[in-house]
């Protein structure tokens, strides 16, 4: 893909229906789950992308056979029960999030010296959390660089069980990642969140996913998580489509006032982003749930005030529907964005002030102001989610340019065909 892209206007509401690839949470989770178990797991629905190459790929060093057919997007592998054959490896994560912080905790089930590192913004992004909670689980675990980031080295000597506990407020994926591991420790796990948990459906949707390779997860109480020590069972597992990725056409259908349906997910799918229907439901549009789809019909869009907490990786698409309503939205609750992988709501803000907004920023999120938008090149600071949010304003503002457009590989490498398809009939 070229260097930049220009985003092509449409002239009429884009009427269509699609199913956006597997979800990259979803087969990062599957991926760890299956290579934990005991005995065979097929996986269908796979994404495939560079934050799950790199899972693939890590998995491998580790000594877990894979198969893939890129072209079915499968994946069948046998389980190592809960025993890592490798002592030790090394593992290159780019700036996958859910990868290193998911794999960190599996590598100390293990025996030898694990050392787990990323590209130059992942060396930025806290780990800290992660790493105090198995410290204080008796693992032997640091941050190389005294950083509080990757790279991270392990010592393994396998994974005592116990009480555990993990602070929340930075991010859920320590907390998935701790959870995911926990049923592979020596004894069974009673694991404790300290202060404010973000990003919560993320634990909902980890939980169940566990379940479904037949862990006993319980919580007795609020944010108390009790694990059987028990080894996953292999299993047949199908990958929902990815919502977040969803979360761009729903937006499509509000900002040109279409009518767009997106197959696959349902009101219940297990990925807490779908709930990002009811944040355009409150500002005007109608929606309907099918049996295997959601349908968004896009109607005159007025500014909200919203907690986006729970749902903060469609934050930025929210923020590029904000221009188009009537009075100003507010987005709360989403500072833990900040440590993503780059600074969301200051990439945002600065984004949306470069192509002529009124934008206020918050320590929590920030407050967008409609107005007359202008031409302009949008800086995607090595952000999937940049490029993809930003390129909404571009169907409604001629001369909107999307810097760096290859940066989706990271979790949806055929997002701009698959929107040129949706408007190709809108032009």
């Amino acid at each position: 893909m070229s260097d930049t892209l220009e985003i092509i206007p449409v002239c009429r509401p884009v009427v269509g229906t699609i199913r956006p690839p597997g979800s990259k949470s979803l087969t990062n989770r599957a991926l760890i789950l299956a290579a934990l178990a005991q005995g065979p797991s097929r996986l269908s629905g796979v994404l495939d992308s560079v934050d799950t190459q790199v899972m693939i790929e890590s998995l491998r060093r580790l000594g877990l056979s894979i198969k893939q057919d890129l072209s079915a997007k499968l994946i069948s592998l046998v389980g190592c029960g809960g025993q890592i054959s490798t002592h030790g490896a090394d593992l290159y994560l780019e700036n996958s999030g859910t990868s290193i912080r998911f794999l960190t905790a599996m590598c100390c089930i293990g025996e030898g010296r694990f050392r787990l590192d990323g590209n130059a913004r992942m060396r930025e992004r806290p780990i800290a959390p992660l790493v105090k909670a198995l410290s204080e689980a008796s693992v032997d675990i640091r941050c190389e660089l005294h950083t509080d980031c990757p790279p991270v080295v392990i010592e393994a000597k396998g994974l005592p069980g116990g009480e555990w506990a993990v602070d929340g407020n930075l991010s859920s994926q320590y907390l998935s990642a701790l959870l995911m591991t926990a049923p592979c420790a020596q004894s069974d796990v009673t694991l404790r969140v300290r202060g404010e948990l973000v990003s919560r459906p993320y634990v909902d949707m980890t939980i169940a996913n566990m379940k479904q390779f037949g862990a006993q997860v319980t919580e007795p109480q609020p944010n108390v998580f009790q694990i059987t020590a028990r080894p996953y069972q292999g299993c047949d597992y199908d990958i929902e489509p990815d919502a977040s990725a969803a979360s761009y056409f729903f937006a499509l259908a509000a900002v040109t006032g279409g009518d767009v349906t997106v197959q696959g997910l349902t009101r219940d799918a297990l990925q807490g982003d779908v709930a990002f229907v009811d944040a355009l439901v409150r500002m005007g549009c109608q929606a309907e749930y099918g049996s295997q789809s959601i349908r968004v019909i896009g109607r005159p869009l007025h500014g909200i005030d919203i907690d986006m907490n729970a749902i903060s990786d469609t934050a930025q698409t929210l923020a590029c529907v904000a221009p188009f309503a009537t009075g100003p939205t507010r987005i709360r609750n989403v500072a833990h964005m900040r440590l993503k992988e780059t600074d969301r709501v200051t990439a945002v803000v600065t984004e949306l002030r470069r192509l002529g907004l009124v934008v206020d920023e918050h320590a929590d999120g920030m407050t967008i102001h409609p107005g007359p938008l202008k031409p302009g090149t949008v800086a995607t600071y090595d952000d999937h989610r940049m490029a993809m949010s930003f390129s909404l304003l571009g169907l409604r503002q001629p001369q909107i340019v999307i810097a760096d457009p290859g940066c989706t590989s990271k979790t949806y490498p055929e997002y701009f065909a698959d929107l040129e398809t949706l408007c190709q009939a809108a032009r």
